[in-house]
């Protein structure tokens, strides 16, 4: 392996590439690798040795002479390389809550759903505090692990257990954004007022028109204001020598995305 040139461009208050607790990206066209400095990576364009300080920018040369450039992992990069327990929160969504919230630094967040924890890890890189809810152990260690990964280990709290059974452990008035992705996400909806400051956001996601239905009804129940539900779809537009059109590639439905304000 050859390191052939290195630009250093770690961005101030990124985690270092080269410290144990971030690995890196390497990159020739479709191929992706996820590696940790001084990892030694065989491939069939030959064995990728990476330096302990090797830095975004830099180039990486197998023993064959291809090479392979270093990338910075990025929040989109954690969809695509987080451990997976089940099927994420795609970015678009994701981006689509912290836009429609407006989460930022400082904000406080109570996650419930965590999953793979792309969310609850995105939330976190946006500079929120998050504390976030698997009932599964197994799925929550995961998640926790998958922070590490994303570099948000001290940003959220991943607890283990069902929400709804620890409420007493929350402090009313104390979260600006609450973030559902369960199937019971109206039993945490009743709750809302008395957990969110005042103006703060409930962002329901759901794959069913039931659920969603369940949670627009509460949500005007118990007094929650600007309730708007919202199909999330996108079509990727295919770009060629006939024409331009949307792609034929299945559809691009995800969910529903419900928000709601604490007034």
């Amino acid at each position: 392996m050859t390191r052939v040139s290195g630009d250093g461009d770690t961005a101030e208050g990124d985690v270092e590439p080269g410290s144990d607790r971030m690995p890196v990206l390497l990159v020739r066209g479709d191929r992706e690798y996820l590696v940790e400095p001084g990892d030694e990576m065989g491939t069939d364009l030959g064995v990728l040795e990476v330096p302990e300080d090797v830095q975004p920018g830099d180039t990486l040369e197998t023993h064959l002479g291809d090479e392979f450039q270093v990338r910075r992992l990025r929040g989109p990069d954690l969809f695509h390389h987080f451990e997976r327990t089940g099927a994420p929160m795609v970015p678009r969504d994701i981006g689509l809550v912290i836009g429609e919230t407006g989460i930022a630094g400082g904000d406080r967040v109570l996650d419930a759903g965590t999953g793979t924890g792309v969310l609850a890890a995105m939330m976190g890189r946006a500079g929120a505090d998050v504390v976030t809810y698997e009932r599964d152990a197994d799925f929550a260690d995961v998640a926790r692990e998958n922070m590490a990964l994303g570099g948000v280990s001290d940003a959220v709290d991943v607890r283990t257990g069902d929400v709804t059974e620890q409420l007493e452990d929350l402090e009313p008035s104390s979260f600006d954004v609450m973030t559902l992705d369960t199937g019971d996400a109206a039993t945490m909806v009743e709750h809302a007022p008395e957990l969110l400051v005042d103006g703060g956001f409930v962002a329901v996601y759901s794959p069913f028109i039931e659920s969603t239905s369940e949670v627009v009804e509460t949500a005007h129940e118990v007094g929650l204001s600007d309730v708007t539900t919202r199909e999330t779809i996108q079509r990727e537009m295919q770009f060629d020598d006939r024409g331009t059109r949307p792609s034929t590639a299945p559809v691009g439905h995800t969910g529903y995305l419900t928000i709601a304000r604490n007034e």
